[in-house]
């Protein structure tokens, strides 16, 4: 289908019901009732992408699969790990890593289980929905035609099943073996092809992917400029990267340590990048053409 003939992107839709409400053609109500029913059906295409087996809802799902992963047997603990799993990585920050040593930094993600039980335990959506701002990022993806998927700073895989599962050729690429270890093994699971690419092994590909996403991905970074110029090496001409950038300090999670994304946008400026669509409603992602 061409774009323009498929549906809106759901943030677009949600700002265009609100203008409704300030017009009085909608009430408050209503519009939350649309927005209810928009944001189900995102979550169902989250959830159908990451079930793994029938009879369970999505929390139950990803606890079990992960404690089947790590080979704990009893599931229970293995929730009770989740739920506790931001603190966990916080306080492993706190008391491993140097924030000015770019070394402690990344052996901290190279070695760090607790970021699974984090991540895991944010992708059931018990509390927030913002990992469906992937989901999002698949209708963008597939409005404009594209098919070659790069998720950067992968973590535990999520967002390549998703785009996985709708027909893309998927690469994830992470600096940590935890996760990548994880992910290859969630997709071997599901009999899902996907290439892997250990960052601190290994260079992207150049002109290689035609979307890219990066979702709470640079203010992880020790060098978040150099990232941008290694993926807009790795883009096609006429590519997107779509990324979500968080610059707000947040005491609970410390391991955010850039807060200025000025010195990073104004490089991809420099790159020729041009800003094609903003999330104005719900995520914040943001979405840059390779020119």
């Amino acid at each position: 289908m061409r774009h323009g003939t498929l549906q809106k992107l759901l943030s677009d839709q949600l700002k265009e019901l609100w203008q409704a409400v300030e017009l009085k053609q909608l009430t408050v109500e209503e519009f939350y009732s649309r927005q209810a029913h928009l944001l189900t059906e995102y979550r169902d295409t989250w959830e159908r992408a990451l079930l793994l087996g029938p009879g369970k809802d999505l929390r139950q799902s990803l606890v079990a699969e992960l404690a089947l992963f790590l080979g704990r047997p009893d599931v229970d603990e293995t929730r009770m790990r989740c739920q506790g799993g931001a603190a966990a990585v916080g306080a492993e920050w706190r008391a491993k890593v140097d924030p000015n040593d770019r070394q402690s930094i990344e052996r901290f993600y190279e070695h760090s289980e607790a970021y699974l039980y984090d991540l895991m335990w944010w992708h059931t959506l018990s509390e927030d929905n913002s990992p469906l701002a992937y989901v999002q990022a698949l209708h963008f993806a597939r409005q404009h035609g594209r098919r070659r998927y790069l998720d950067f700073g992968s973590g535990v895989g999520s967002g390549g099943l998703l785009f996985g599962r709708h027909g893309f050729a998927v690469t994830l690429a992470d600096i940590s073996s935890t996760l990548l270890r994880f992910s290859q093994w969630r997709f071997a699971t599901r009999n899902l092809p996907a290439r892997f690419i250990h960052l601190k092994s290994r260079k992207l590909p150049s002109r290689a992917f035609d979307v890219v996403t990066a979702m709470d991905v640079f203010e992880h970074l020790c060098d978040p400029v150099a990232a941008v110029e290694e993926l807009w090496q790795a883009l096609t001409p006429g590519g997107f990267l779509i990324g979500r950038f968080h610059g707000e300090s947040d005491e609970c999670r410390p391991q955010h340590i850039v807060q200025d994304f000025g010195p990073t946008l104004q490089r991809m400026q420099a790159l020729g990048s041009v800003e094609v669509w903003r999330d104005e409603w719900l995520w914040g992602q943001q979405v840059f053409q390779k020119t």
